[in-house]
């Protein structure tokens, strides 16, 4: 059996969609998975947006999501010598033409136009999509060269596959008109035709197709968003493949092992924002403790917030599960740093301005100053005695707001022993004594 020969084949604009991404994440799998070869091809022929800056921030999204390829980057504009050549080819064996056409902008000129065959069916079986067949007398003739001597597409496309022999094409299905017109000119070039695999369009909730719209659509904004490499590569595979069981959260060993093309759904996969801002916080949470110890303490740095003498390493522990986003970690816990930590508004109305909030925070004070020892599982005790049986959350709530300023968070003990006996006490006998004042 040949070795797979697969390719991502991007046109850089400067922004990479996820759309074209995850092509290339199951091109990358594919190759990974069969042994074979993952080729780069940059179709560069529009050199007014194929800039150097828009090829960079290709290639620095691919390196990103750790997509990294075989053998040397094909750049398409320096093999349109050969595009021309069978171009040549193809009239001299009487399967294109010469016609005059005149350009939108009302230049007259010379088009190369390849001949379709006017009897049988095109016919191919797809990866994905099964058998696919469309009369020949029904795919027009179409241009392969320009006015202005410039291959086309069509041409370009099917000679570069030649060139690197490409043995499977897997592209989005917005592109199977145009495998029936390149599955001819592979043919009329005498060239073996590579399998195709056309992928579903990735839609939003109405259907539609996923766009600028609908949010974050290019894979730089996701991360200037803060997900994680890991976390958008492995939610892309689900958008339109499953490992055939319930497991969603992948290594990239297990990527490649259980990577399928015949596994890949027909169905077009609906882009759900929740369930990958999920996912990020899963591989957060999967992160070793080490990693979330120095993003935590870069983070820290960066917003002024004094980390010396607190137990960092307790914090981490129990911020490093509920974290969604590292950017989140300042807000997160700022608290345990700075006694200048706001309030959030609907949580103080809802927990702290009620009759009767301030004798209870100046209580709950006083039986924490004389708690021993001030540890999680004491303050939960000590609590639960003061319910009696009837559901902690009139205790819990209010001195969590106080304490933090904040509505949610880590557990409310480990949050009290992480802060200790002095600032929870003080914490909570401020909050009685603006809540007397009406400053709270």
């Amino acid at each position: 059996m040949s070795e797979t020969r697969v390719r991502f084949a991007p046109s850089p604009t400067g922004k990479v969609h996820i759309g074209n991404i995850r092509a290339a994440i199951y091109n990358w799998l594919y190759a990974r998975h069969t042994g074979g070869k993952f080729l780069l091809r940059i179709e560069d022929t529009d050199l007014e947006r194929s800039t150097p800056e828009a090829i960079r921030a290709l290639l620095e999204c691919m390196e990103w999501l750790g997509l990294d390829w075989d053998e040397e980057t094909f750049y398409q504009t320096r093999n349109a010598k050969r595009h021309l050549e069978c171009a040549e080819r193809l009239m001299a064996e009487g399967r294109a033409y010469k016609v005059e056409k005149t350009s939108r902008d009302g230049k007259t000129g010379e088009v190369v136009m390849f001949r379709m065959p006017k009897e049988g069916t095109i016919e191919f079986d797809d990866i994905v999509k099964g058998h696919m067949a469309k009369k020949a007398e029904d795919v027009q003739d179409f241009a392969i060269v320009r006015s202005d001597g410039s291959p086309i597409f069509h041409l370009a496309n099917v000679v570069d596959d030649i060139d690197q022999r490409v043995t499977h094409v897997i592209r989005g299905d917005d592109h199977v008109e145009n495998t029936f017109k390149h599955i001819e000119l592979f043919k009329a070039l005498g060239a073996p035709v590579p399998r195709y695999g056309h992928l579903s369009m990735i839609v939003n909730q109405q259907g539609k197709p996923y766009s600028k719209r609908d949010g974050a659509a290019f894979v730089g904004e996701f991360r200037e968003q803060g997900y994680l490499p890991g976390a958008l590569f492995n939610y892309l595979l689900l958008l339109g493949w499953n490992p055939g069981d319930e497991r969603e959260v992948l290594t990239r060993e297990e990527m490649v092992e259980l990577f399928d093309l015949e596994k890949v759904h027909v169905t077009a996969a609906k882009f759900d924002i929740k369930k990958l801002q999920w996912m990020n916080g899963e591989y957060i949470r999967r992160a070793p403790a080490e990693e979330y110890r120095r993003e935590m303490e870069a983070r820290l740095a960066a917003a002024g917030l004094p980390a010396q003498g607190a137990d960092l390493d307790g914090i981490a522990r129990q911020l490093q599960p509920r974290t969604k986003f590292y950017s989140e970690i300042p807000g997160n816990c700022a608290y345990f740093f700075t006694e200048d930590y706001p309030f959030d508004p609907k949580a103080t109305e809802k927990r702290l301005k009620k009759d009767g909030v301030p004798e209870l925070l100046e209580s709950l004070a006083s039986k924490f100053e004389a708690l021993d020892p001030f540890d999680a599982a004491s303050g939960e005790a000590m609590v639960k005695e003061l319910s009696a049986g009837q559901g902690m959350g009139p205790w819990v709530h209010p001195i969590r707001v106080a304490v933090s300023g904040r509505a949610e968070g880590p557990g409310l003990f480990e949050m009290l022993e992480l802060l200790g006996r002095e600032k929870t006490v003080a914490r909570l006998r401020r909050a009685a004594a603006r809540l007397r004042e009406g400053t709270l």
